[in-house]
C-alpha cells in the first residue's frame, strides 16, 4: 500500500480523461495495476524503480552558481543582455546567465559526482532560453544508465556507450558477500555516487533521448560510424518487440535499466 497514488477527483465523476493512461506516465506509474470499478485510473501504483524525492536544500547550487558567473536578478538589467537564459529555482526566478550550455554541463557533472544531490532535477529548456532547477519533495524519479556525451579516456569510455564499465559491475559482484556497512561495499548507491545512474523526474525526462536497451545503444553508435546495420530478423521470436531504428536521433543521452521497470509490483511478478 506504500506505493499507491489517489487523485482527488470525485469518484462519481463521469470524465474519462483523468482515468486514462498518458504518455508521461511512462516508467513512473504501472500501466496495469489500478481497481476496476469507480476508483478506475484514478488509484494508481508507482512502478518498480520509481520513486519520490523528499526536498533538499539548494544553497550550495545558488552559491555555486554565483561563482559561475550568474547574474542575480537584482543586478540584472534586461536591456543589456537581451538574450540571456534566465535561471528559476523551485519555480523562483532567482537570476540569469550568458553562457547556459557550460553551466549546465558543469551542474549536471557535480550531480553525477555527488556533490549535489542525485534527487535534483536540471532541465534546460532551449527555446524559451530556461534553466530550470527542482529540488522540492514529492517528485516522482526514476533512475536510468547515463550514457557518455564526450570521450573520457580515464575511465576509458567512449561517446555513445553506456557510463557503465566492466570494472563497476566486478566491484558489483564483489559487493554480493559484503556488508553494507563495509568500506569495500559498492552497491546500486556506489553506482549513483560514480554517475552511472542518475534519477530523472517527469520533467527532465522530457528534455532526454532514452534508449530502451544497450544494444540498440550499440546498434546506434554503428550506424553513426557508417556501418550497414540494417536488422534482418525475419525468424526472430522477438521480431515485433525490437526497436526500430531511429535516423532522426542526434544522440542518446540516457538507457533504460531494464524495460520490465515499466510495471509495478503485482504486474511484474504475474510471468513468474
Amino acid at each position: 500500500h506504500l506505493r499507491r497514488t489517489n487523485t482527488p477527483i470525485g469518484r462519481d465523476g463521469k470524465l474519462a480523461k483523468p482515468r486514462q493512461l498518458h504518455n508521461t506516465h511512462w516508467g513512473l506509474v504501472c500501466p496495469a495495476e489500478t481497481p476496476e470499478g469507480q476508483a478506475c485510473g484514478l488509484v494508481k501504483n508507482l512502478s518498480l524503480m520509481c520513486s519520490i524525492s523528499v526536498g533538499t536544500s539548494t544553497d550550495p547550487i545558488v552559491d555555486y552558481m554565483i561563482t559561475r558567473n550568474m547574474e542575480v536578478l537584482e543586478e540584472y538589467e534586461p536591456m543589456r543582455y537581451p538574450n540571456a537564459t534566465k535561471i528559476f529555482l523551485n519555480g523562483s526566478w532567482i537570476g540569469v546567465h550568458q553562457d547556459p550550455k557550460s553551466l549546465v554541463r558543469d551542474v549536471q557533472q557535480l550531480r553525477r559526482a555527488n556533490q549535489i544531490p542525485s534527487e535534483v532535477s536540471l532541465v534546460r529548456d532551449i527555446r524559451d532560453r530556461e534553466f530550470k532547477i527542482f529540488s522540492d519533495a514529492g517528485r516522482v524519479m526514476r533512475p536510468l544508465f547515463v550514457v557518455q556525451q564526450e570521450d573520457d579516456p580515464e575511465a576509458g569510455t567512449t561517446k555513445g556507450s553506456l557510463a557503465l564499465t566492466k570494472e563497476m559491475i566486478q566491484r558489483l559482484e564483489a559487493s554480493v558477500d559484503l556488508d553494507q556497512e563495509s568500506e569495500e561495499y559498492f552497491g546500486w548507491q556506489g553506482l549513483v555516487n560514480e554517475g552511472v545512474i542518475e534519477y530523472l523526474d517527469a520533467e527532465e525526462e522530457e528534455t532526454a533521448m532514452i534508449c530502451m536497451t544497450p544494444e540498440d545503444l550499440e546498434t546506434y553508435r554503428m550506424s553513426k560510424l557508417g556501418y550497414d546495420v540494417s536488422q534482418d530478423n525475419g525468424d526472430e521470436i522477438n521480431k515485433r518487440l525490437k526497436t526500430k531504428l531511429n535516423p532522426t536521433t542526434h544522440m542518446y543521452t540516457h538507457c533504460e535499466i531494464h524495460p520490465s521497470m515499466l510495471l509495478g509490483i503485482c504486474a511484474s511478478i504475474i510471468p513468474f
